[in-house]
């Protein structure tokens, strides 16, 4: 089903309609090096085909998985002897582009900027996380997208009307319902698409009629699509992180279903929210880093899918939990001091003094015991660094238990300043 031109080209309207930008490079004849990027079974081979074929170049194509510097080489020089030939200009294709390591992208640079290849790189990956600056600052990236649910059922029905490159020879039909369960299944991947309806019609005679039941069969213990440790990946670990953070408990099961569909480890969900709980929710709710780690455990000991329920019930509290990032934020300003200063000694009235020589040099010295001063509180103390002025890093929110937090800590300071007690 590979397509013949432009308009048979399924999905990528924002691309390849008419007036976007790379169909109107192709039609002026003004092609350049470009990366395609975007998720499995959007068309970035097929598509890198038919631009060869459009401006009738020569298409050489490349594996990152297999190919070695070697085989770069081997290319290149096919690409000159077909311009010496014929004038021909060749279109490298590396698929996979993304697994290529430095000196593999380094060896097809100077042909690239020579124009000896007009290289098209494929890649399932971020491109700036994964190529080097040179390659991308000679390349233009196109992101492709998945493919919505009309550009699928466009493409389901010329394979099974297409009698020369399709199934229509067989003169098959296919119920709505069906159809529709194919499309949702296919979730944005043509490949996928085309596979499942191959087979579905391998196991329907001439003449039938691909119904529901049979799909249903077809698909069951199938997974929908989840690069772990890919972009999708992180893309929707993102998104439960922040519908989390954004108080919204419903996108929240949403985003956790979605990748336990996928096949994501619970594990690691469960892991994550731990997180979450300290980040976001922190001491406005403190019970919610309780109730994680309660999750995690109990996903260890149950296993999938009775653990899940425990993980979602954890995730929807905190989606519900007021929200503060107060000790995130303070963490990160203690551990930015202690990086860009020097090692302060503690001082000498903090440190133990457990030998009569320690006594001796003032360890201890001077020490005011919280618990024997009025209220628990020693007013006026200091407990920095005699080299660093006292910082307020904990800010608390007016949320949840932060709000009498910040009361608190706003009676000690002005314990504080009354104090006839001042360290400093």
């Amino acid at each position: 089903m590979r397509p013949r031109s432009l308009d048979e080209y399924a999905g990528q309207s924002h691309l390849l309609g008419p007036g976007r930008p790379l169909r109107v490079a192709l039609e002026q004849g003004a092609l350049h090096s470009m990366i395609f990027w975007g998720p499995p079974g959007v068309g970035k081979t097929t598509l890198a085909k038919l631009l060869a074929t459009l401006a009738d170049a020569h298409f050489v194509t490349l594996s990152a998985v297999l190919a070695g510097v070697k085989d770069i080489r081997a290319a290149v020089d096919e690409a000159r002897q077909h311009a010496a030939q014929s004038g021909r200009q060749t279109i490298l294709f590396v698929d996979e582009v993304h697994r290529f390591n430095k000196a593999q992208q380094d060896a097809f640079l100077p042909y690239v900027e020579d124009g000896t290849v007009l290289f098209i790189g494929a890649t399932t990956e971020n491109p700036s996380f994964e190529l080097n600056n040179a390659l991308l600052s000679r390349a233009r990236v196109y992101v492709l997208k998945s493919l919505d649910e009309q550009a699928l059922a466009d493409l389901l029905k010329r394979a099974l009307s297409d009698a020369e490159r399709g199934l229509g020879q067989h003169q098959l039909s296919i119920s709505d319902e069906a159809q529709q369960i194919l499309l949702g299944a296919a979730d944005g991947d043509a490949r996928r698409l085309l596979n499942l309806l191959e087979i579905a019609a391998d196991l329907v005679e001439d003449g039938g009629t691909i119904g529901t039941e049979l799909v249903a069969d077809l698909l069951n213990d199938t997974r929908r699509r989840f690069d772990k440790g890919g972009e999708a990946f992180y893309d929707q670990i993102s998104a439960l992180h922040k519908s989390v953070r954004g108080s919204n408990p419903d996108a929240t099961l949403y985003w956790f279903a979605r990748m336990l569909d996928g096949g994501c480890d619970p594990l690691y969900i469960a892991r994550r929210v731990v997180r979450m709980a300290s980040e976001d929710i922190g001491n406005a709710d403190p019970r919610a880093l309780t109730l994680a780690l309660n999750a995690w455990d109990v996903q260890e000991r149950l296993g999938s899918p009775e653990g899940e329920l425990a993980v979602a019930q954890a995730l929807v509290y905190l989606a519900c939990a007021p929200k503060s990032n107060a000790v995130y934020k303070a963490f990160n300003s203690a551990m930015k001091d202690v990086s860009e200063q020097p090692s302060h000694e503690p001082p000498l009235h903090l440190r133990n003094a457990p030998t009569k020589l320690m006594k001796e040099l003032g360890y201890s010295e001077g020490y005011r015991y919280a618990h024997d001063e009025p209220e628990a509180y020693a007013a006026g103390e200091d407990y920095f660094p005699e080299a660093l002025e006292p910082r307020q890093y904990y800010h608390p929110v007016p949320r949840g238990l932060e709000s009498k937090i910040a009361q608190k800590l706003e009676h000690l300071r002005s314990l504080d300043k009354a104090s006839s007690r001042q360290r400093r």
